[in-house]
């Protein structure tokens, strides 16, 4: 597929947006005088009180850059060379992760379940858990879910305590890919579900809490609400290469948008913008909606003729999910304009 000359990423991804004020100003602060390295100034620990604070809860927090290195350096702190990870067929481990859990952890088996709208339940993590014979499969180690996930649903409180329970019981640790874990919380605050119902008071062991998505620069959280998972991490962040010298322009980034909520409100209005676009494009000849859009991903299913009359007008998005399916996202910075100067294109088409 050729890209038009005045190609429009705004919905392609929320990687595609910029670094949003709060996190641009953070950085320029950080920039002023000179700073202890590596993560012994006051910055880092200013924003791991931050992440404390909005969790309601003592916990371990490190920085690393991306969400591969979160998820995979978190797994090997849950897993031995010899065990497996269990996770939907869908989630990023699977998928878009180039085989890094399998590089940190020395060798776990990432185990891919199915389970409709991108969710696992107890029921196919049983089943799962059940496989093979002795020592001839992987013993299972840990299971990992997204939140949100792959394809923009939630799981509520009650659904990872279920997971959570069936985790338990057969010895395995919980991860969570949060590289979204923001949008999720912002979606169901509402509901009154605070972050700690969402993790650790569900029973999740360690987050990987998504920082880049939500307007920040080349930073994530691992966060450990198991203490006893986190002893050596700091080892592990070092030799993968994703210690920074200059850490406190991450840390930065982390207080400006924890300190005031404003990493819920960029969530939110992210998840607005993606609730938008579903609604105006709810009905037109040869859009289906695929999933539900419960926070700032848009999936739906599109003839031929109306992906190559949009890409034709500029509009860049990923095919996601089957043969005609397709994901729009929204981000911080997207706007209503550019919301509906999409839909009057999808329109156009649509009826044309």
């Amino acid at each position: 597929m050729s890209v038009p000359p005045s190609a429009d990423y705004t919905f392609a991804s929320d990687n595609t947006a910029g670094i949003c004020p709060e996190a641009m100003a953070a950085l320029a602060a950080a920039n002023a005088g000179r700073s202890p390295g590596y993560g012994d100034d006051a910055w880092t620990a200013g924003a791991r009180a931050e992440v404390r604070k909005a969790f309601a809860t003592d916990c371990e927090v490190f920085f690393v850059f991306n969400g591969t290195a979160a998820n995979a350096l978190a797994l090997a702190a849950l897993c031995r060379s010899y065990q497996g990870i269990l996770c939907h067929q869908a989630a990023h481990l699977e998928v878009d992760e180039c085989g890094a859990p399998e590089f940190f952890t020395g060798g776990s088996k990432v185990v891919p379940l199915a389970g409709a709208n991108c969710k696992l339940t107890p029921a196919a993590v049983e089943e799962a858990v059940g496989r093979g014979h002795g020592v001839h499969y992987p013993h299972p180690g840990a299971l990992s879910i997204t939140q949100a996930t792959e394809f923009g649903t939630l799981y509520q409180p009650g659904e990872i305590r279920a997971l959570s329970a069936v985790a338990r019981r057969h010895g395995l640790a919980l991860h969570m890919d949060g590289a979204r874990f923001a949008n999720a919380a912002a979606a169901l605050a509402p509901q009154g579900v605070s972050p700690a119902d969402l993790s650790w008071r569900a029973g999740v062991d360690v987050l990987s809490f998504g920082g880049t998505k939500n307007g920040m620069l080349t930073t994530e959280a691992v966060v450990f609400f198991n203490h006893e998972l986190a002893r050596d991490f700091a080892y592990r962040v070092k030799q993968s290469g994703q210690l920074a010298s200059k850490m406190r322009y991450a840390a930065a980034q982390w207080t400006a948008l924890l300190r005031d909520g404003a990493w819920l409100r960029h969530a939110a209005h992210a998840n607005a913008m993606a609730r938008r676009l579903a609604d105006g494009l709810e009905g037109l000849p040869g859009v289906r909606q695929l999933f539900p859009v419960e926070a700032n991903g848009v999936f739906v299913d599109l003839t031929p003729a109306l992906v190559a009359g949009l890409t034709a007008r500029g509009w860049q998005f990923y095919k996601f999910v089957g043969e005609h399916g397709y994901r729009f996202m929204g981000s911080w910075a997207t706007t209503t304009e550019q919301v509906d100067a999409l839909l009057a294109d999808a329109r156009a088409l649509a009826q044309g």
